[in-house]
């Protein structure tokens, strides 16, 4: 952004002003910032003014006004500064017509600001080329939404092929040099990545998290990549060590940690509002197997179920393994865990979040936490004994117990959306057969409006149940990769022999605590643990077992 040589002390400045985007771009050289530039200034020296100042936005779209040097560029012109604003065409001004109105025929004219566009040869001063400003402006914004629709079309057409959409890398990966479509693993930041992953399964909120990153001082993204030279969009923190809670809540919410490609996770409002907006799940599609993954698909899902859950903090700094884990069978609620300052420890406790200390709705469901701990490591140990000697047997029962029903479900959700995806198709071939046939006059408007409106009614009948089953074939799949995760998470109870918060949230998905009942001059508490995947597991006996294992081979024979 150079600044000519001032004539005189009272001459103002005249803003030869040059704008291109990455979509202008595709237009050639004639759009080209150098270009603009070598017009402009030969047009203001033959007219005469030589006090000139570029104003330069390269990478910008015409269709938003909030551009750095635009911006710089009105400061000046409202300060007095400015007296004449040069571009090669309108739409080097903007593609906006309503805010270029603005600008052009209140704005600039109120403050006595002359305003050139050369290629339309538009001159305020002189009142020239003012009557189809206003056109020209129309059909530059008409380019831009076009332009838009275009763009978007591409999007879609490299989704549909299996593509990926966005080319922004996630921390934790870097460039491919040979394909902008693979990913290759970034394997310092990777086991960040991890680590948070497994903090979080620990226990560990976002907020948590990030101090400990910053009192270990481990590089933040930025500051990683300033390190080893990697080129980013942001400035460079002035804590290097600063993790920010919103950086690693999206580390834990991003997919693509799993090796696929998440594609529409974000869209903008239009082609004229950038405003950025997050499309819903449902609209999101998912490719998979597009990159070596840092996370696995079980502990993603797992991470997004603990991060759901709320968890109660004490007063006095202390926690439990299990905290958002227990929950009361009668009303629902929670389980807070209390650990007073004023109980001595081993004392800390579970009680229900409506009891309230009688007052409320239900009733204490109290349990020493110390108790709890004990019933759940003792339910671990021994599920884990018995996957251990008999995780054949293990894997049978749970088949035998939930595949009748899913497999007969599944083929049937299977059927169901092939046969609404072609109706779905059939209708839209339907409704444009009808129009078709409305336009030649062969059906009557009224007729015509009937039948689309029972079609359309159909169609968006079949599209709520196609969606119904989509969601009901994922958690179909999804219950598939958490018995991964439960198996996974007992082999290593069986190697450690000890409950850790990663262990806890791997394997356990709820437990319910029910109110304590008097037998014999004892108190007894019913605790149920739901496993993740397979829920309350009742173990066979020795003699349950034999009959199984014969129940097995004569399927196999």
């Amino acid at each position: 952004m150079a600044t000519a040589k001032i004539i005189g002390q009272n001459e103002k400045i005249t803003a030869l002003y040059c704008r291109l985007s990455s979509d202008d771009g595709t237009e050639g050289d004639s759009n080209s910032i150098q270009n603009q530039r070598t017009i402009t200034q030969a047009h203001a020296r033959q007219m005469g003014l030589t006090n000139t100042m570029f104003f330069v936005d390269d990478g910008i779209s015409g269709t938003t006004f909030d551009r750095p040097d635009f911006k710089r560029m009105e400061a000046m012109i409202e300060n007095g500064e400015i007296r004449t604003v040069i571009v090669k065409d309108l739409s080097r001004f903007g593609r906006n017509y309503l805010e270029v109105g603005q600008y052009l025929e209140i704005q600039y004219p109120t403050l006595g600001v002359r305003f050139i566009a050369i290629q339309e040869n538009v001159d305020t001063c002189r009142s020239t080329g003012s009557e189809m400003m206003p056109f020209h402006n129309i059909f530059n914004e008409w380019y831009a939404a076009q332009t838009s629709k275009k763009i978007r079309a591409v999007w879609q057409m490299k989704a549909q092929n299996g593509k990926r959409v966005g080319y922004c890398i996630p921390y934790g990966y870097k460039k491919n040099p040979d394909t902008l479509d693979h990913w290759l693993i970034d394997e310092p930041a990777a086991e960040i990545v991890r680590r948070i992953y497994r903090m979080c399964l620990a226990g560990f909120g976002p907020y948590k998290i990030a101090t400990t990153l910053e009192d270990e001082k481990i590089l933040t993204p930025t500051a990683y990549y300033n390190s080893i030279g990697r080129p980013t969009s942001n400035p460079s923190p002035e804590n290097p060590y600063k993790w920010s809670v919103h950086t690693v809540m999206h580390i834990l919410e991003n997919r693509q940690y799993t090796g696929c490609a998440v594609n529409f996770i974000t869209t903008t409002v239009s082609y004229k509002v950038h405003k950025t907006v997050y499309l819903p799940k449902q609209e999101q599609q998912i490719i998979p197997n597009m990159q070596e993954p840092i996370i696995s698909e079980a502990m993603w899902e797992r991470v997004q179920e603990l991060r759901k859950t709320k968890r109660r903090y004490t007063k006095s700094g202390k926690t439990s393994l299990f905290s958002g884990l227990v929950n009361c069978p009668d009303c629902g609620a929670k389980l807070h865990f209390y650990a007073p300052q004023s109980i001595k420890s081993g004392q800390e406790f579970f009680r229900c979040a409506s009891y309230k200390g009688g007052r409320g709705n239900c009733t204490v469901h109290y349990i020493r936490d110390s108790v709890l701990e004990q019933i759940v490591r003792e339910t671990i140990e021994n599920l884990s004994d018995f996957v251990r000697c008999y995780e054949w047997v293990f894997l049978y029962l749970i088949e035998r117990q939930k595949a009748v029903g899913i497999q007969e479900n599944t083929r049937h959700l299977e059927r169901t959306l092939e046969a609404n995806r072609s109706r779905v198709k059939a209708i839209d071939n339907a409704i444009a057969k009808l129009f078709e046939s409305n336009i030649e006059g062969k059906i009557s408007d009224e007729r015509f409006m009937k039948l689309t409106a029972n079609y359309e009614s159909e169609q968006k009948q079949l599209e709520a149940e196609i969606k119904e089953a989509e969601t009901a074939l994922t958690k179909s799949e999804q219950a598939k990769t958490d018995l991964k995760l439960l198996l996974k998470g007992l082999r290593d109870f069986t190697e450690i022999k000890e409950l850790t918060p990663e262990i806890v949230n791997t394997l356990i998905k709820r437990i319910e605590v029910h109110n304590s009942e008097k037998r014999g001059g004892h108190k007894f508490v019913k605790v149920d643990i739901y496993f993740t995947a397979v829920g309350m597991i009742n173990l066979p006996t020795e003699n349950e077992i034999s009959e199984i294992m014969k129940e097995m081979q004569k399927k196999s024979a």
